[in-house]
C-alpha cells in the first residue's frame, strides 16, 4: 500500500477535494400505469417491475 512520503497541506488537501463533483442521474423517460414518468436509467427496471412505486411529482 502507499505511504506518502510527508504531510498534504490541509489547503492542498481542501483544493483536491474540491474537485469531486456530483453528476446528476440521467433521467429516461417510462410509461407506468398509463402516465409518463422522468426516472434514473439504472431505477428503471425496478420500476417496470413493480418493486418502487411510481415517482410523484414533477415528470
Amino acid at each position: 500500500m502507499a505511504v506518502p512520503k510527508r504531510r498534504t497541506s490541509r489547503s492542498n488537501t481542501r483544493h483536491r477535494r474540491s474537485q469531486w463533483k456530483a453528476t446528476t442521474p440521467d433521467l429516461v423517460p417510462v410509461t407506468l400505469e398509463g402516465r409518463r414518468h422522468l426516472v434514473p436509467r439504472a431505477l428503471v427496471p425496478a420500476y417496470r417491475r413493480g418493486l418502487l412505486p411510481p415517482p410523484t411529482g414533477r415528470d
